[in-house]
């Protein structure tokens, strides 16, 4: 299962750099195109808007999984480890809520708009919103874990998991 986790992470950073690439040339493309041929490609404003939605909400699961993102934890370093250890457990409960939100929202939108079609590209609407539905389910999966490891972990020894102190990703 390990190796699986592994590789569906090592999988989203090589989306990511595929992204990134494809904006680049995209847009360094669309800027020559106008500069000397005094024309453009609509078609890749479009696809380098979509590539970089993709590109962070999935480095956005990166994130999360590495637990790399930005946080003020200096309240929760003085709390007491028992209360600690609750007021983890409550954002935890809230982040999984928001995700919750986060994948009725974006199943929704992306039902709504599977038939619809991008301007330029002609490509349908769902691939836009059907990033919502990916970060959701995989950053769904990370919380639970992290939660599951919260609730197993012993209040004094939280000091590994709630920060990024650690080793990194779990």
């Amino acid at each position: 299962m390990t190796k699986l986790i592994k590789t569906y992470f090592s999988l989203l950073k090589v989306v990511i750099v595929l992204c990134l690439a494809a904006m680049v040339v995209m847009v360094f493309a669309n800027v020559v195109m106008r500069y000397v041929f005094n024309t453009g490609l609509p078609v890749s404003e479009e696809l380098a808007r979509w590539c970089f939605v993709w590109l962070t909400f999935l480095g956005a699961i990166l994130v999360l999984h590495e637990r790399s993102h930005l946080g003020v934890d200096v309240v929760v370093q003085i709390m007491p480890p028992k209360v600690r250890k609750c007021c983890l457990t409550l954002a935890s409960l809230l982040m999984l809520y928001a995700t919750w939100l986060v994948l009725m929202g974006s199943i929704e939108q992306t039902r709504l708009n599977y038939e619809a079609t991008a301007p330029a590209s002609g490509l349908s609407q769902a691939w836009f919103f059907g990033v919502g539905v990916v970060f959701a389910i995989s950053t769904g999966g990370i919380l639970l874990y992290q939660l599951y490891v919260l609730i197993r972990t012993p209040a004094a020894d939280l000091e590994s998991i709630a920060t990024n102190t650690s080793s990194g990703a779990d």
